[in-house]
């Protein structure tokens, strides 16, 4: 008999809502520790599981010149305030916080970009649903949260089957709302991302109808406050910073198990849930250029949901992006690692 999931067991995994974006009463930071040595600080802002445990696991906040003061957040949008307001001067998110932050005016510029396999990225379906594709969603209850990555997945899989969003019954709920309402049979799908579908295929209360590859770019982004960008220092220390992270995310696709068990840890996911998750998207991450591309492919998300009227004013994407750190990095159509199998 499958496993059954229950809300509680998604609790840790309410931390690593931010790279998806969505908004939370309980959205906010916390203090964090400082690495490095020097009269420098760096104001990095962090989410439970992510750059500073990966660059820590890969070993990269050794030798550091200068001071990394780390703050968590639990979510992307909030992580972007503390950018706007100048209290953070470089964070991670994912592809949606900063369309939605540029859309409400937030003084914030992306630096850095990854761009991994959207595997992770899936409409879900019971086991025991009769659909087998997603034209057959039309008129069916499809759970999403709100302004998320998974909500442009769930558009444009809907428009790549013929349909709009208007043809499904859109419930917008949070992924343990979200969670309840599929192990309860109340919904039809559930549009959600990795480290969620990772853990009801695991659990085997779901199966996907349809994933993200060829649909949503599976891009995160390194964002900074342009007053920092505007410090020579600072500047200086975001590169190398950038840099870290890069060989950290290398580190993590050769040592896919290593990692894993160490984000289980941080987390609090089941090891095999972050396996499974680590080898179908978070592992296959490169960082890529920011480039016209990868510009066009962010500002038709943007003009996607200011159509939805989800975004106040239009967002011209190319206005919040600084390329002075491509350096060599390859072109952002580069295709993504493949999973490095044990």
């Amino acid at each position: 008999m499958p496993r059954r999931l229950t809300p509680t067991l998604l609790i840790p995994l309410a931390l690593l809502v931010a790279a998806c974006g969505g908004n939370s009463a309980a959205d906010t930071s916390t203090g964090g520790g400082t690495d490095g040595q020097g009269s420098l600080t760096l104001n990095v802002g962090d989410q439970k599981g992510g750059s500073e445990a990966v660059l820590r696991a890969a070993g990269e906040l050794t030798n550091l010149d200068y001071k990394i003061k780390w703050s968590t957040f639990t979510s992307g949008p909030p992580l972007l305030e503390a950018v706007n307001a100048k209290a953070v001067d470089i964070g991670g998110v994912g592809n949606t916080p900063p369309i939605f932050a540029a859309g409400a005016g937030s003084k914030i510029t992306v630096v850095g970009a990854w761009r991994g396999r959207s595997k992770g990225e899936a409409l879900l379906i019971p086991t025991d649903s009769k659909l087998t594709k997603t034209s057959e969603l039309k008129g069916k209850s499809v759970a999403v949260a709100q302004g998320s990555s998974a909500h442009y997945q769930l558009i444009a899989s809907l428009q790549e089957a013929g349909l709009k969003l208007s043809d499904v019954d859109v419930k917008y709920l949070q992924p343990a709302d979200a969670l309840a309402a599929f192990t309860a049979g109340k919904i039809d799908a559930w549009a959600v991302w990795d480290p969620y579908t990772s853990q009801v295929l695991q659990a085997k209360q779901g199966r996907i109808l349809a994933d993200g590859e060829g649909v949503v770019n599976g891009l995160n982004f390194q964002v900074a406050a342009p007053g920092a960008l505007k410090d020579k220092k600072k500047v200086a220390a975001i590169g190398d910073y950038l840099e870290r992270l890069q060989r950290a995310q290398d580190w993590v696709y050769e040592h896919p198990e290593e990692w894993a068990k160490v984000w289980a840890k941080d987390t609090g996911l089941p090891y095999e849930v972050a396996l499974a998750s680590v080898k179908r998207s978070n592992a296959t991450r490169i960082a890529v250029a920011l480039d016209r591309p990868l510009i066009a492919s962010e500002q038709e998300i943007a003009d996607t949901f200011t159509g939805l009227k989800l975004i106040p004013r239009k967002v011209d994407f190319a206005d919040f992006v600084d390329t002075r750190f491509n350096s060599d990095l390859p072109p952002s159509t580069t295709t993504p690692r493949a999973s490095k199998e044990s």
